[in-house]
């Protein structure tokens, strides 16, 4: 199962999506930034697939730039290529399973862990 996330790029400290100041939103080209930070990249038509050590991650590209972009990730390892990739070009990541920001300096506190009871959550419904 997928974890979905959101690149954010805004001077705004976001603490949650629903208070978010659209007018502190940045234009930033995520999908160059992606494709240029991995080696192993899949390409088909718009959509791509990082390939990395233990993770991939998947995207669609814009021809336009954006303030946001939703990724699928598929394994903790991407997490932290992401955070590292977001320290670097001061994103802020939002995690849909949690409905809550990412701390980049702590991930432990919201990451992957809590990704992981989420996904034990949905499967004893079924």
């Amino acid at each position: 199962m997928s974890w979905d996330i959101v690149l954010f790029n805004s001077t705004q400290k976001i603490k949650s999506v629903a208070d978010l100041d659209e007018s502190q939103l940045g234009l930033t080209n995520f999908s160059e930034i992606l494709e240029n930070s991995f080696e192993q990249i899949s390409k088909a038509e718009n959509h791509r697939e990082i390939i990395g050590n233990d993770f991939t991650i998947d995207f669609y590209t814009d021809s336009e730039d954006s303030s946001n972009l939703m990724l699928s990730l598929y394994g903790e390892n991407g997490l932290y290529e992401l955070i590292e990739l977001a320290k670097k070009h001061n994103w802020q990541i939002y995690d849909s399973g949690i409905d809550g920001m990412i701390d980049l300096e702590n991930p432990e506190k919201n990451g992957f862990k809590n990704h992981g009871k989420y996904v034990e959550q949905i499967l004893k419904r079924r």
